[in-house]
């Protein structure tokens, strides 16, 4: 889903934001206020959170919906996917927080949260 339509549905209170990356990534490069910050992989070595499923569990309240958000959208894939299983009606943000690299490998350039001006904090 494009990301105006997930923060749409968070402030509509239809959807809980859940961000899958890294506690370093959410505290370095930036975070959705109000966000649910739930690593799907931990770092180093990005193994699986096996913390994970009783987490997402907790955080979305019963007829809820979960959009999940990471650097690109590529791990909120997985995450959606995985929450989908546990009974969740989930949802990928598509472009993440940061959007994909452009031609010089550089992010925030080509799409994401954070270019398309939706809410974002940064320590």
């Amino acid at each position: 889903m494009v990301p105006e339509l997930a923060w749409q549905w968070v402030q509509a209170g239809d959807a809980v934001l859940v961000d899958v990356r890294t506690d370093a990534e959410r505290e370095w490069v930036g975070f959705v206020p109000g966000a649910v910050g739930l690593a799907s992989k931990q770092w180093p070595g990005m193994q699986a959170n096996p913390g994970f499923d009783e987490g997402v569990r907790a955080a979305v309240p019963p007829g809820k919906k979960v959009v999940l958000l990471c650097r690109s959208g590529v791990r909120s894939i997985a995450a959606a996917k995985r929450a989908t299983e546990l009974g969740l009606e989930a949802y990928n943000i598509l472009e993440g927080f940061e959007g994909d690299a452009d031609a010089e490998g550089h992010r925030n350039r080509t799409g994401g949260w954070r270019l398309r001006g939706l809410p974002w904090r940064q320590n």
